[in-house]
């Protein structure tokens, strides 16, 4: 039902790169004895067929891109819902070039601390700071839902009006929102919408976000049918003691209990 893959990219990263390193420590975190398989919603992750590990995409291959789009649309026609394990941020793009054909209606739901809609940051116009301002100059999505939002600009506000994006900010933050889709949603999870606190691994740590319990929430209370994800922007090399691998395997379990929920609907 889940086809979970690894994709160790982090080139187009605009401050220090090691994100490339995340998908196997963040598998580690996963399957650790230190917990458990199973989700809050009750589904145990180790059942036979709810998750197929693809395994990691090649990190040295020069057209990721091409590769990541290649390999996302091979799991969709396998009849597997996406969980992508990053990388840097740049790579959502590719996977929704990969979704958009089979959902002629997408929306996202994108947690993070910056709203990743730069047009052209640091003159990479693929840069982990532009993956929606590519994908919705494109109508790849439909809708964009922003969470965690504490690190904005003129520019980014600018190309928020213009895209229609609605942003929620740290600022105005509510604990009783509740999302809702009337379309598919695929939930883009960039661990530095969390509080550092939180996910101290992460490059660019932003002070002020969201714990992990009000990020679950926000993913249990979503309504709308869930049909892919990826978690991106884990920076092992400043996680020593697993802190953020951890919570971003909760958030992967939930998200994951969420995606087989929705399918039974």
């Amino acid at each position: 039902m889940i086809g979970l893959i690894g994709l160790p990219f982090d080139k187009n990263s605009s401050y220090i790169r090691g994100t490339a390193k995340a998908p196997p420590v963040i598998r580690q975190a996963l399957w650790s004895e230190s917990s458990n398989s199973w989700t809050e919603n009750g589904i145990n992750l180790s059942n036979q067929g709810l998750i197929t590990d693809l395994g990691d995409l090649d990190p040295n291959n020069p057209d990721e891109f091409n590769e990541i789009q290649k390999a996302i649309t091979a799991l969709l026609e396998k009849n597997l819902q996406p969980i992508c394990l990053g990388g840097d941020h740049s790579i959502t793009y590719p996977i929704l070039r990969a979704m958009r054909p089979k959902y002629p209606r997408l929306g996202i739901l994108h947690f993070d601390a910056h709203p990743d809609l730069y047009q052209n940051f640091g003159n990479n116009p693929h840069s982990h700071a532009s993956p929606f301002a590519r994908a919705l100059e494109e109508k790849l999505v439909d809708r964009l839902v922003q969470v965690g939002i504490r690190a904005n600009n003129d520019h980014q506000r600018e190309q928020i009006r213009k895209y229609k994006v609605e942003t929620y900010e740290m600022k105005d933050w509510r604990d009783d929102l509740v999302f809702e889709f009337d379309m598919p949603v695929y939930i883009s999870f960039d661990l530095d919408g969390l509080d550092p606190s939180c996910a101290p691994g992460v490059a660019h740590p932003e002070g002020g976000g969201l714990t992990v319990r009000q990020a679950v929430r926000i993913i249990q209370t979503l309504k709308g049918k869930v049909v892919g994800a990826d978690i991106v922007e884990l920076y092992p090399d400043k996680d020593q003691l697993g802190i953020t691998a951890h919570g971003s395997a909760k958030i992967l379990k939930e998200i994951a209990g969420k995606i087989i929920a929705s399918g039974k609907e």
